[in-house]
């Protein structure tokens, strides 16, 4: 009888054994992929740039990611979420310099100077509006993401992105309207912009009490989901944009490179008025610089032109590309630096 019993307690217990070991190995292998792809975070600015590289090269390819956006841009606002310590984040909040004036400029004061630095410039009007309309989209929610990529504080881009978007609904429609005529609905925009922030900022308030640990001891799982929703954006933003290039090849080249200028100045602007040192000045710029023009895209519908269209794909160029410059330039700062 007692053998009976022991064979029967043994048999109960096998296929639980065998059940945790074919689960644990599962977990295995995840985080085994998990750490092997979060071990390119570091080169991540290169890959921004091969994602876009990929999508010009194979429009198919950035034809098919292209209904990913969304999804995409959630996975990075709920990545970013997660990662950022909660503590850092209110402390961030409470600065005047976060709170106030990086909003206030990135919303307000470079939209209304570059608006009026075109017009002085002579600008075609139909290029003064794209211009305007693509620095007055509040700052791209993957800034915070690439920040750290880049080993930066991520928890200023993430406050300052989130004010801005709060901005939005209101500066957006006012400064479309006052440059370029253009009568966008601010409750649509509000309406998007809140189910982007509040369901990831909701969903990580829920696995941050729920999952704690687990999340802590998947950080690096994360990053990888983060860089990975970030190489399915840069490609999916070269979506049509190669048939537009081999379209109007002399516009789109001016266009790439006052995208650049524009992006290069704002970085600038953001470098000169930060005090403090180069990783603070260099986040400022990112912040000023990249900027959610899809939001605007979108909001816009059928009033975007060709020529407004095209000067906004034209935009993900240095948004994706000058993260491999601000890397090279960190790097080369911190070897001077460092002790010889």
């Amino acid at each position: 009888m007692l053998i009976t019993i022991i064979d029967f307690n043994n048999d109960l217990h096998k296929p639980t054994v065998a059940t945790d070991n074919t689960t644990r190995r599962k977990d295995l292998r995840r985080s085994d992929l998990g750490r092997s792809f979060a071990k390119l975070m570091p080169r991540g600015p290169t890959l921004l740039i091969v994602g876009v590289l990929a999508g010009l090269a194979f429009p198919a390819l950035a034809v098919s990611v292209r209904p990913l956006m969304a999804a995409a841009i959630f996975v990075l606002v709920l990545g970013t979420f997660l990662q950022v310590d909660g503590v850092a984040f209110r402390r961030a909040l409470g600065r005047p310099l976060v709170s106030l004036l990086l909003p206030a400029l990135a919303m307000l004061a470079c939209p209304l100077a570059v608006g009026f630095a075109a017009r002085g410039a002579g600008f075609r009007p139909e290029l003064i509006v794209a211009l305007v309309l693509s620095v007055c989209a509040p700052p791209s929610t993957g800034t915070a993401a690439v920040a750290r990529m880049l080993g930066f504080d991520a928890t200023i881009p993430l406050a300052v992105t989130l004010l801005s978007m709060a901005l939005a609904p209101v500066t957006v429609p006012l400064i479309a309207a006052g440059f370029a005529g253009l009568a966008l609905d601010p409750l649509a925009l509000a309406a998007r912009l809140a189910l982007l922030v509040v369901g990831a900022g909701a969903l990580a308030l829920l696995l941050r009490r729920q999952a704690a640990a687990q999340l802590a001891r998947h950080s690096r799982t994360i990053d990888a989901l983060v860089l990975a929703s970030l190489l399915v954006f840069a490609i999916a933003t070269m979506a049509g944009v190669r048939a537009q290039i081999e379209a109007q090849p002399a516009t789109a080249l001016s266009f790439v490179g006052l995208a650049f200028a524009c992006n290069l100045a704002l970085q600038a602007l953001g470098a000169l008025l930060t005090p403090g040192p180069l990783a603070e000045r260099l986040t400022t710029g990112l912040i000023l610089s990249n900027r959610n023009v899809g939001l605007v895209w979108s909001a816009m519908g059928a009033a975007v032109s060709p020529m407004t269209a095209l000067f906004f794909a034209a935009t993900q160029f240095p948004i994706y590309m000058m993260p491999r410059l601000i890397e090279l330039l960190v790097r080369r700062e911190r070897k001077e630096k460092a002790p010889s």
